[in-house]
């Protein structure tokens, strides 16, 4: 079967799940009139190799790339508008694979009100490689900046299942010691992350500071604290895990570093003067306080721990 032209890619595979404001596809740009609030705009890459496997579904590949930006937008209290593509194909790609990535990205479009709105698709030497640009609105913008001294900690849901996920993709004998529904759970939430998009307004309202955590829980905290020229203290045994990472962690301690260093939670890191949480499921885990010493991590004993590496470094 003879592949798609870049304008049946366009035209065949992309035209049909965008939104107004991509004006058919037939300008080299999308036409936006935000009104009454601040257009947030994020972007992030994904890329095979580093953030997926090659051969992953190509549906689920499609609707993490978008997630991940739609956490961004969450993080800073913005709901989504829309999203620009960006697509670098491998020499062996396929229609049928092209497809049924279109159709895992129109179901999230849909289920998040995020149509797509451009974008510009490549071939490339190099692994399959997706970039998105994604837009929000935001009722007030929740910088990383903003944390104060006795702001309490929150992270909106359990830490470190992404990481030890992956870590359950690479090692046969973690994954063979696993019950299935646990193993299946932290891949599960590997491929597919959960933007906290019904957060975004709480967040708005009521946030001092926020980011969603992409690199690590212990480094994105690093980071916004920087960012806020601020410390914290943060209780180790209160940052919730769920019971499949316990099931994973107990026999193997150590790995427990891998849950609060790994990255790709996408659950919300946010600060807050208020000690009551948006929902259930977000938990207090610590406290800003003044200095620029990083943050100190607290076992049960209260004595700091200390970790090889504080989060997932590209370079």
């Amino acid at each position: 079967m003879q592949r798609y032209s870049e304008d049946d890619i366009i035209a065949r595979i992309f035209a049909p799940i965008a939104g107004a404001a991509a004006l058919g596809f037939k300008d080299d740009a999308a036409l936006l009139a935000p009104v009454g609030a601040p257009l947030v705009v994020t972007t992030d890459m994904v890329v095979a190799g580093v953030h997926f496997f090659a051969d992953d579904s190509p549906a689920l590949i499609a609707k993490k790339a978008l997630r991940v930006n739609l956490s961004d937008l969450a993080a800073k209290g913005a709901e989504p508008i829309g999203f620009l593509l960006a697509l670098a194909l491998p020499g062996d790609w396929t229609n049928d694979w092209l497809e049924a990535f279109a159709a895992g990205l129109a179901e999230d479009a849909r289920a998040y009100a995020a149509p797509l709105i451009g974008g510009d698709t490549g071939a490339t030497p190099g692994p399959l490689t997706i970039s998105i640009t994604a837009l929000g609105r935001a009722q007030r913008f929740v910088p990383r900046s903003g944390a104060k001294p006795g702001d309490h900690i929150f992270v909106s849901g359990p830490i470190g299942d992404a990481a030890l996920g992956l870590a359950v993709r690479r090692d046969d004998a973690l994954a063979g010691r696993l019950s299935p529904e646990a193993r299946d759970y932290l891949i599960g939430r590997y491929l597919l992350p959960q933007p906290r998009l019904d957060l975004s307004a709480w967040l708005a309202a009521n946030a001092s500071a926020a980011m969603d955590i992409s690199d690590g829980l212990a480094g994105d905290l690093a980071k916004l604290c920087r960012a806020s020229g601020v410390s914290a203290t943060v209780d180790l045994p209160c940052v919730p895990l769920s019971a499949a990472a316990r099931e994973a962690i107990a026999p193997d301690p150590a790995l427990f570093e891998t849950a609060i260093t790994g990255g790709d939670d996408y659950e919300i890191l946010f600060t807050c003067r208020s000690g009551a949480a948006p929902r259930a499921s977000a938990c207090r885990i610590g406290e800003i306080v003044a200095g620029n010493a990083p943050p100190a991590f607290l076992d049960a004993k209260g004595k700091p721990a200390f970790f090889k590496k504080l989060s997932f470094q590209h370079f």
